[in-house]
């Protein structure tokens, strides 16, 4: 352990591992400050914080079993000649899962919303808990593996994990809040998350698809709808003076 500590290469390792492992964790935010905002407002915080430590549990658990994660690349059976591991049924299950979810949340977003009952709220809190955990547990699949590629030490996959977590529950709420102001970015977060379980679905028949055009398509699209917002605000400002 004290030699990680003195090692620059350990440090250089953390550091991409950590970076990547935040990146990774962006659309794992999103869907959380999704499924949060369908709660009452006095339990959205606590549902957020409980999904962010659901997610470090999991890639925790799935590190420190990392023998099973790695076995789960094996062939289970073939279909059309195509072979499907234990990781692909994940993937794939996820991936239609995600896409399910996030195109049912978009129809949602267009109904008239009803005033939240006190009378199931218990109910609706755990489910929320529910479908985070499934998507963390296919999220971390991923992250795991990739850690596993990049280093060989479990101290600093252990460490680069629970500092991705600790930003991203300091960040969570910010994007949360912003997202539930913004009708147009959650929309624009669902429809990431469609082409997120599109892209699980597709590498699930291993279908190899480059991260970093996903990344930026989400990039540019964000971009531009962040010119979008401030034009509307400048617009609503001018008609205030008139």
């Amino acid at each position: 352990m004290v030699e990680l500590l003195t090692s620059p290469e350990a440090w250089i390792a953390l550091g991409t591992l950590t970076a990547l492992e935040i990146v990774l964790g962006i659309d794992n935010i999103i869907f959380i400050s999704i499924l949060v905002a369908r709660l009452p407002e006095q339990q959205r915080d606590q549902a957020r914080k409980l999904g962010i430590a659901l997610a470090m549990i999991a890639r925790l658990a799935l590190l420190l079993s990392i023998a099973w994660v790695m076995s789960l690349v094996e062939p289970w059976f073939h279909v059309f000649d195509q072979d499907i591991s234990g990781r692909d049924v994940i993937l794939i299950g996820g991936g239609l899962f995600l896409l399910t979810k996030s195109t049912r949340e978009i129809h949602a977003s267009f109904e008239i919303e009803e005033e939240n009952q006190t009378a199931g709220a218990s109910a609706a809190f755990y489910s929320v808990l529910v479908q985070i955990a499934i998507l963390d547990i296919v999220f971390s699949l991923d992250s795991v593996i990739t850690a596993v590629g990049l280093v060989d030490e479990l101290p600093i996959m252990m460490t680069a994990i629970i500092i991705a977590v600790g930003v991203m529950l300091l960040a969570s709420k910010a994007i949360s809040d912003f997202v539930d102001n913004n009708p147009t970015i959650k929309i624009l977060a669902l429809s990431f998350l469609i082409m997120v379980g599109m892209t699980l679905i597709v590498e699930g028949f291993d279908v190899h698809v480059p991260k970093g055009y996903i990344y930026f398509a989400m990039a540019f699209s964000v971009a531009v709808e962040m010119v979008n917002i401030r034009m509307r605000k400048a617009q609503t400002r001018t008609l205030k003076l008139k």
